[in-house]
């Protein structure tokens, strides 16, 4: 089992991988296994930003209630 990777890792990752990429010095294979990835990296990313959004809303709408005080 995979450690639990941060939105910055996998965001770094990633960078890497498009580097690597578009160097043009890698297999078809090699390609396609980035690629898979890549495609865990980007679920991480958008489930983490899914998550800080949801903590903005209520944030929000906490300091909306403070301020119809």
């Amino acid at each position: 089992m995979e450690k639990k990777i941060t939105y910055e890792e996998a965001s770094k990752e990633l960078n890497t991988i498009i580097e690597k990429v578009e160097s043009g010095t890698l297999s078809m294979d090699e390609v396609i296994s980035l690629m898979t990835r890549s495609k865990h990296l980007i679920e991480i990313c958008y489930k983490e930003l899914d998550k800080a959004k949801g903590k903005l809303t209520e944030i929000r709408e906490t300091l909306d209630k403070l301020e119809e005080v």
